[in-house]
């Protein structure tokens, strides 16, 4: 009988590397020039995950605040356009279609 050596042990594979957030903090920042809402939230999970590592995310911060920032500009583009529309079917109602010639030298279209 042989003296044989018990089989190794395969390594137990490392852990993943918890994410210090800031990749995230960066597309959370130029997401935010075009989607306001989804840049706002990347960066609060960006953030996130940067306390949960200890570090300080510099590009997430600045998504949060841009990100409200532009949503808020949004939300007052969008009343202001409402308002907007709704002045020029004000403006129509009770005209026949055509256009007219307002007092300021603008035209109006109507129907």
């Amino acid at each position: 009988m042989t003296d044989a050596a018990p089989a190794p042990v395969p390594p137990v594979p490392a852990a993943p590397a918890a994410s210090d957030g800031k990749t995230l903090g960066i597309v959370a920042l130029i997401v935010t020039f075009f989607f306001s809402l989804v840049g706002l939230i990347l960066g609060f999970v960006a953030r996130g995950q940067s306390k949960r590592a200890g570090v300080k995310n510099t590009p997430a911060t600045v998504a949060i605040v841009l990100g409200f920032i532009f949503l808020i500009g949004t939300i007052i583009a969008i009343i202001v356009a409402i308002a907007g529309g709704a002045a020029l079917i004000n403006a129509c109602a009770g005209l026949e279609p055509g256009q007219y010639t307002l007092d300021n030298g603008a035209t109006l279209t109507c129907g």
